[in-house]
């Protein structure tokens, strides 16, 4: 029986190992936290790794299996380097499963990093409202933290390092997506957003939800760019997974 090992932790991750479950195939899906075992559910035939590993236990994962899928978040650049090495040093053939980007406004401001946009933030007045994640709280220490309303998973490592850096609790917003156009206005609204900090997660990230619910409240978008890369999408990896089941 082939042995296929996907890298999830995103919607595209799931619908993959979905799609697979039930074949006559070995599947392994590594997500990295618990939170992410919960999000995969239980699947016929599927076995789920929770826990971060580096890329020299990418590598003894990796041994003996015929193809590996990565599935991470399109930003998670350091992550997917880790699973390219474990894979070169395995030899298991490696694809990258790109989510596919969104359009942007034009009268979005468009950064590199979460660095650069609390530079670019940092002298122009008024609520930010931060949808990129907990883990980058601290690259917006310059900014007055009255200001700043992160969004947040409702977990405890997330409140954890909203405490670290010092966010009033008030301004907490422990919430797990997907959120409507509908929300998204309602808390712009209910805080005074004038602007709105997010990655381009595409559809399954609500991305669009985000770019409607700024246009209708006049908030201003401040969009950290994806990194470059290359890869197949969702149709072109599952039929390779596929053909597995013929070799």
């Amino acid at each position: 029986m082939k042995h296929i090992v996907i890298f999830g932790g995103t919607t595209e991750g799931r619908e993959l190992a979905e799609a697979l479950a039930g074949k006559h195939l070995s599947l392994t899906v590594c997500v990295a936290t618990e939170y992410g075992r919960e999000e995969q559910g239980e699947l016929p035939g599927v076995e789920v790794h929770s826990g971060r590993l580096d890329a020299a236990a990418m590598t003894v994962l990796l041994k003996g299996t015929d193809l590996c899928v990565d599935a991470t978040h399109p930003y998670a650049k350091e992550v997917s380097k880790n699973i390219r090495s474990a894979c070169a040093s395995s030899g298991t053939p490696y694809r990258r499963l790109l989510r596919k980007a969104s359009p942007l406004p034009e009268t979005a401001v468009t950064v590199d990093s979460a660095k650069a946009a609390a530079e670019y933030l940092k002298d122009k007045p008024g609520n930010v409202l931060l949808t990129t994640g907990s883990k980058e709280l601290a690259s917006y220490e310059g900014l007055e933290r009255q200001r700043l309303f992160p969004r947040v998973l409702p977990l405890l490592d997330s409140l954890q390092l909203c405490e670290a850096a010092e966010i009033p609790h008030k301004n907490i917003l422990a919430l797990q997506g997907p959120f409507s156009r509908e929300l998204n206005e309602a808390i712009i609204r209910q805080y005074g957003i004038c602007w709105l900090v997010t990655k381009d997660g595409g559809a399954a990230g609500g991305f669009a939800e985000k770019v409607e619910a700024a246009e209708n409240t006049g908030t201003r978008l401040v969009v950290i760019a994806r990194p470059e890369e290359t890869g197949q999408d969702f149709e072109t990896v599952l039929r390779e997974c596929e053909d597995l089941l013929w070799k």
